[in-house]
């Protein structure tokens, strides 16, 4: 990757005006990580700390992913991990479907440009970007192709914080992540036609870079 390009798009989406939530950001969101990393974590927008910061991740629900990443021997400057919508929604609302179809062209180079073979999705919202229609509490913990690369769908972390029974299923999502990372089969039920249970990655991380009821759990971040 030419690193040129990847600052041009930082500064890109730092000055963006194409919808509202440029008036009322503090500090738009691009991402933060490792520019070589082979896995990415998309959650859905930035919140008040992030707003503050201009960094995806560094409140209550940022100390839950570092914990996460730090179960199966990762952190922060190892992956690279960045939102649909790069401006915080006011008072933390869902972002509108105009606002994530003007933002998500963002993570498209983003995803072009670093090019990670696994992308982890943070949360029911995020996942419905992907896969539209489907539920997380159904989806969650099986990887699936998506574009030639794979998704993974995970529960986000600001979830645990209102419901702990789910830290539990994030740790176990998480340490599954581990074993494709490992390059050992992973051990889900097939589910669907496009579901890459056994799929094997090889993951080079380069650290010197930049770290129930069902419809119960649908409801939750």
């Amino acid at each position: 990757m030419v690193i040129s390009e990847y600052e041009s798009l930082v500064n890109r989406i730092k000055t963006c005006v194409q919808c509202d939530l440029s008036q009322t950001r503090n500090k738009a969101v691009p991402g933060e990580g490792s520019l070589k990393s082979k896995i990415m974590f998309v959650g859905e927008a930035p919140g008040a700390r992030e707003d503050e910061q201009g960094l995806p991740f560094v409140g209550a629900a940022g100390n839950v992913l570092s914990e996460m990443l730090h179960l199966v021997g990762l952190n922060r400057e190892q992956v690279y991990i960045a939102n649909i919508v790069k401006c915080r929604p006011p008072n933390n609302r869902d972002p509108s479907a105009d606002e994530i179809g003007q933002c998500w062209k963002y993570l498209d180079e983003q995803i072009d440009l670093i090019d990670p073979q696994l992308i982890v999705t943070l949360g029911r919202h995020s996942f419905s970007n992907f896969f539209p229609g489907e539920l997380i509490s159904q989806a969650r913990g099986r990887p699936r192709e998506w574009k030639d690369r794979i998704v993974f769908p995970v529960y986000h972390p600001a979830a645990t914080l209102h419901n702990p029974k789910l830290k539990p299923v994030l740790q176990e999502d998480f340490l599954k992540i581990k074993a494709l990372i490992n390059d050992t089969q992973l051990e889900s039920e097939t589910t669907t036609g496009d579901d890459m249970s056994g799929r094997q990655l090889d993951f080079e991380f380069d650290s010197t870079q930049l770290p129930y009821k069902k419809d119960e759990y649908d409801n939750q971040m």
